[in-house]
């Protein structure tokens, strides 16, 4: 049997971390609008109409693995080949960082090949489970990772499944930070959800339970421990 790998991130480095922040509420970011019902509904209708006619899949790549929140019939496990898990998405000012300390997110980012899980939605009051859906993705426009439709593959064979995918032409795509630099943010960062380090604790503990080992995740775990670590010794 192999040896189980041990996080250095856990729980304590959280609590070092968390913070007690109301909702500062939407905060709109230079070039933006809020997304209205009316976009909802525009975004519900293009994934209807361009849904594969046998199922609908969607592919959860991070929070989606630990709270999906939307109702399904069935999941597996699926690699997206040509992409990858990735925090390139910023700045976070609400709900996983702050103006003090802005979050980095995680997005689906083009190259090498991404392990998750996709789940089969229920035909029945899909538009509804949609709706809870893209008003969970989207809170202004133009999204920074609109959805889209992606190959798959499972051990049952290939499918199509939506995802969401980070637009690399949006003001909000960061790009060439290096690991400890990366690390140096989501070891600081908290919004009234909690913190980037929470985060990052629960999808590499899921990943992790599943059997998919994710190189980049399991390095930054690492480095974010030990930054926090460090600025707790420095406060001390």
């Amino acid at each position: 049997m192999p040896k189980r790998r041990s996080l250095l991130l856990s729980q304590r480095h959280v609590e070092m971390v968390h913070r007690d922040i109301a909702d500062p509420g939407p905060k709109l970011l230079p070039g933006f609008r809020p997304a209205t019902d009316a976009d909802y509904s525009e975004a519900v209708d293009g994934m209807m109409a361009t849904c594969p006619e046998e199922d609908f899949w969607l592919f959860g790549y991070g929070s989606l693995i630990w709270n999906p929140e939307t109702a399904y019939e069935e999941k597996r496990l699926a690699t997206a080949f040509g992409w990858r898990r990735s925090f390139c998405l910023g700045p976070d000012y609400r709900y996983r960082g702050s103006h003090d300390t802005p979050g980095l997110m995680m997005a689906l980012d083009r190259g090498g090949q991404c392990r998750g899980m996709v789940y089969r939605l229920p035909r029945l009051g899909l538009e509804a489970e949609l709706h809870r859906l893209i008003r969970r993705e989207l809170s202004q426009l133009p999204s920074a990772f609109p959805w889209r439709w992606i190959s798959v593959g499972t051990g049952q064979g290939p499918l199509k499944a939506l995802t969401f995918a980070m637009d690399r032409k949006s003001q909000r795509y960061v790009a060439g930070l290096s690991e400890q630099e990366t690390a140096a943010i989501l070891a600081r960062a908290c919004g009234f959800r909690g913190s980037m380090a929470e985060y990052l604790l629960s999808t590499v503990t899921m990943l992790e339970s599943l059997g998919i080992h994710d190189r980049r995740l399991w390095r930054l775990q690492a480095l974010v421990a030990e930054r926090i670590d460090a600025d707790r010794a420095l406060t001390e």
